[in-house]
């Protein structure tokens, strides 16, 4: 369940690129309207259907925001990182709800602004509504380069970007925990669940990885795995 700290959490503000602009006494003036909440892994942080009335944004950890398609089966839209923001179309709306799922997929900490709070700030700074809009728009052409490239034959190179992403230490024997599992991470990279399985195994056979679980993967050279994507 969520735990609320008052302390103070400018830290969280001063992550964003769309508040890092700011001088000092501004960025504290809305670390002042920002509550830091902590969820546990799993947690789910909204709801299809509740109030989209909040900005939030990854202070620490990983969320994964997803959606059921009709059969009931979870598809991952989107995974964010600290310094990611989410809720801002509450921002442009009057009376907006969510249409999909967040959920934690690691211990989270966030911090959450109000949409009347964010109100005065946009009124104030205008740059605010310029980078937020600057981000929107980077994650929409994002998500139309990944329907596009549905169709080519790439998957193998957005599977070793994905890991990339995630792995755990800089030194070249690396590991990576997906984040979600094999089924989700099809639907992510919008493919099947037997290109993934296939892919993954011409990895291995090539020497570049090893699954020793399902979610745990061993690199054995990260330069190499990524030369294998150019």
């Amino acid at each position: 369940m969520a735990h609320h700290h008052h302390h103070s959490h400018i830290d969280c503000i001063r992550l964003v690129p769309i508040f890092n602009h700011l001088n000092e006494e501004q960025m504290s003036l809305i670390a002042q309207s920002a509550q830091e909440v902590h969820y546990a892994k799993n947690a789910l942080l909204f709801g299809n259907g509740d109030k989209d009335d909040t900005l939030y944004i990854i202070n620490n950890g990983r969320v994964r925001v997803y959606n059921l398609n009709e059969s009931g089966r979870e598809q991952t839209v989107r995974i964010l990182n600290p310094g990611d923001f989410m809720g801002e179309v509450a921002i442009f709306q009057t009376e907006s709800y969510h249409s999909n799922y967040a959920e934690a997929i690691s211990e989270v900490s966030i911090c959450r602004i109000h949409k009347k709070d964010m109100d005065d700030y946009l009124g104030a700074y205008p740059e605010i509504m310029r980078r937020i809009l600057s981000d929107v728009t980077k994650r929409l052409q994002i998500s139309e380069k990944q329907t596009m490239q549905v169709g080519l034959e790439q998957v193998e190179s957005r599977i070793i970007d994905f890991l990339s992403e995630y792995v755990e230490d800089e030194e070249n024997h690396t590991y990576v925990t997906l984040p979600m599992s094999k089924k989700d991470l099809a639907s992510y990279l919008g493919t099947t669940p037997e290109t993934i399985s296939r892919k993954f195994s011409s990895l291995e056979e090539r020497g570049l990885i090893k699954q020793h679980t399902q979610k745990h993967i061993e690199i054995f050279d990260l330069d190499k795995l990524l030369f294998a994507s150019s």
